[in-house]
């Protein structure tokens, strides 16, 4: 086994959650994804900050660039490691 983590950003709390939700559906993915709350360097305001949505791929089974493209269908991107 790995320790392989995807990270994926979401511009949003609801986008986060959307995309959390969506992919067992999309990939099969049986493990819980995290959500952590990523603060924008310099803003106090609540409303600037994006959404991790981080993902563990103990097996190395996910496709980086398919969850490029998924996540990107809520204006996110995937962080390269």
């Amino acid at each position: 086994m790995s320790d392989v983590r995807h990270v994926l950003v979401l511009p949003d709390r609801d986008a986060a959650e959307e995309v959390a939700e969506a992919l067992g559906d999309r990939f099969g993915t049986t493990e819980e994804p995290q959500l952590v709350r990523e603060a924008l360097a310099g803003e106090d305001d609540a409303e600037d900050a994006q959404w991790l949505v981080v993902l563990a791929d103990p097996e190395d089974r996910l496709d980086p660039e398919a969850l490029t493209l998924f996540v990107a269908e809520w204006d996110g991107w995937r962080e390269e490691p």
